[in-house]
């Protein structure tokens, strides 16, 4: 079955070439989308391109960080979030056995099995509710 996106141009964007890349980025959108709609404080959001990469945002509240999807140089593919955000080094400390980031702005993977709903679903929760957000400790 054929997902529904927000336009063709996003339907474009996952279009990459690597049939596991594009597994893993419709993985992560699925997640994604069944993330928002376990996290109703997160209001409307909107699937739309940024920097040629489908993105995830809250154009409402504005509560959210972006999130987006991409095939980076060091993976197959990536969920990225915005690098000056806490999101990469809070999920780091809560998931220490995850190594596979670059730097404070994604979470790399080669292989759609990768994509852990229980792992990368608090992720993307925390990217929604950003400036939200409960601290770690809480």
């Amino acid at each position: 079955m054929k997902p529904d996106f927000a336009g063709p141009e996003i339907e474009t964007a996952f279009a990459v070439s690597d049939p596991l890349a594009q597994e893993g980025l419709l993985r992560l959108r699925r997640l994604i989308l069944d993330t928002v709609a376990e996290t109703p404080e997160a209001g409307r959001v909107e699937e739309v391109l940024r920097w040629g990469q489908p993105s995830y945002i809250t154009p409402d509240t504005k509560i959210g960080s972006t999130i987006r999807l991409g095939v980076p140089k060091a993976a197959r593919f990536a969920l990225f979030v915005h690098c000056q955000s806490q999101l990469i080094p809070e999920f780091a400390k809560v998931f220490p056995a995850w190594d596979r980031l670059e730097g404070t702005r994604a979470v790399l993977f080669d292989d759609p099995r990768q994509v852990e709903p229980l792992r990368h679903g608090w992720l993307v929760k925390r990217a929604l509710i950003y400036k939200k957000r409960p601290p770690l400790d809480a």
